[in-house]
């Protein structure tokens, strides 16, 4: 089965499905296999339900010619989505970074959606799957792809590059997030500047935060030459300042000596950064500051990223979509400087850091006693091992924190709940 043969049957069956559990009639299922799981298995279950056709990579699942016998079924499904992007003659902007992906990926759609036909990537299908199923989705209307690509370790965003093949790229920023596949700090740097090399080597255009010293560090070393800068000082394509982010986010921002001003339903002054690269990117596609106004302000932030939420009880920043070191630091300044009678921060524990777990759970636990929070929870087994060195409740589950919630409920408060995905902090808005 060559590639280009199986992209005869795609082009017949344009909807791919990789989960027994959706399958839509007429699609092509892919038996992607797991640690702890061999789809091929399921390769006639999804027959039955009403796939077209199940591409699998071992033999005996074959039973039909329904069944597409192939080597291996990941790199297929990858080999397709290069084939497919292939055949796309569009701009394709790829999107990293080690916080802000997921925000400024729908923002840049939100502005570019204002003119443009646009696809961009579902939810958080940013991976060596995600990305693959991302290009194979965009049709042929489709004006503009915004393409996010996540990354935990090296190598994975060069692969990405690979199949999304990227014209235009930004990295929203480095910081200390999935330190223990990269291997540090540096590893962040070298990963995420594997964008950069290939928009290097493809002549690619770079939209740049010149206010982001790593970012003009790794843009230099990686030679690029097709750069579009925005940030806070004169110079820059855009320049832009933040006028308030209590609660919500006002940008004042100048292009071409034209000057324009937004208000947005985000919190957090750390989305700052990502409202001004949603801008430049707009403007370089020859957006007027009218269309791109209204996609910002129209924009309405969702799944548990600087979500502000009222219940009957509190006000509540959900961000406990995920969280690394740099973006604790962040959401700590930013609730510090909110006006509120009283505050509080539920903070979980921040997976992926390896050996520097210790030393950066500790940094956050002393940054939360200096923000002059009225109460602080901390949750998780790395925040606990601190609980006799700062002040706080210290619990080491969300099934404990929810209990004493429950015992101690937080009335009136303007709350932060944020921590890693795996900690489910989810679990406790119920309680507040």
């Amino acid at each position: 089965m060559t590639t280009e043969r199986l992209y005869d049957y795609y082009r017949e069956n344009p909807v791919i499905s990789t989960d027994t559990r959706n399958i839509s009639p007429g699609c092509i299922f892919f038996a992607l296999k797991g640690d702890l799981f061999n789809a091929n298995e399921f390769a006639a279950q999804a027959i039955e339900k009403g796939a077209a056709y199940a591409v699998v990579d071992e033999e005996k699942y074959a039973t039909n010619n329904q069944c597409l016998l192939v080597e291996d079924v990941l790199s297929t499904l990858q080999d397709l989505a290069r084939h497919h992007r292939k055949q796309l003659n569009i701009p394709v902007i790829g999107l990293t970074g080690s916080n802000g992906k997921t925000t400024s990926k729908e923002l840049v759609n939100a502005v570019l959606a204002e003119r443009y036909k646009t696809f961009a990537t579902f939810g958080n299908l940013n991976n060596h799957i995600g990305v693959p199923l991302s290009i194979l989705s965009i049709t042929g209307e489709v004006q503009i792809a915004v393409i996010e690509m996540g990354a935990n370790h090296q190598k994975e965003i060069e692969l990405l590059c690979t199949i999304a093949q990227p014209t235009h790229g930004i990295i929203t920023n480095v910081g200390m997030a999935h330190l223990d596949g990269f291997g540090g700090f540096d590893g962040v740097k070298k990963g995420k500047a594997e964008l950069y090399a290939y928009l290097k080597e493809t002549h690619g255009y770079t939209f740049i935060n010149r206010d982001n010293p790593y970012l003009l560090e790794m843009s230099t070393a990686a030679g690029l030459n097709k750069l579009i800068y925005y940030g806070t000082e004169n110079g820059n394509t855009i320049k832009g300042e933040l006028k308030s982010s209590d609660p919500f986010i006002e940008v004042d921002w100048t292009n071409h000596d034209v000057s324009s001003s937004v208000k947005t339903n985000l919190t957090g002054s750390y989305n700052f950064e990502n409202i001004l690269a949603a801008i430049c990117i707009g403007d370089f596609f020859d957006m007027n500051p009218e269309e791109i106004n209204t996609g910002l302000a129209n924009y309405q932030p969702k799944n548990n990223r600087s979500q502000l939420t009222k219940t009957e009880k509190n006000t509540v920043i959900c961000d406990f979509y995920n969280a690394n070191p740099s973006s604790m630091t962040a959401a700590l300044k930013n609730i510090a400087v909110l006006s509120a009678d009283k505050k509080t921060a539920i903070l979980g524990d921040m997976f992926e850091l390896g050996p520097e777990s210790h030393g950066q759970h500790e940094l956050i636990a002393k940054q939360a006693n200096e923000s002059g929070l009225d109460e602080i929870i901390f949750i998780g087994k790395d925040f606990y091992s601190f609980k006799d060195n700062f002040k706080g409740t210290f619990f080491e589950s969300p099934a404990e924190a929810a209990a004493y919630l429950q015992e101690n409920p937080v009335q009136d408060h303007l709350v932060l709940l944020k921590g890693s995905r795996g900690m489910k902090l989810e679990s406790l808005l119920q309680y507040l």
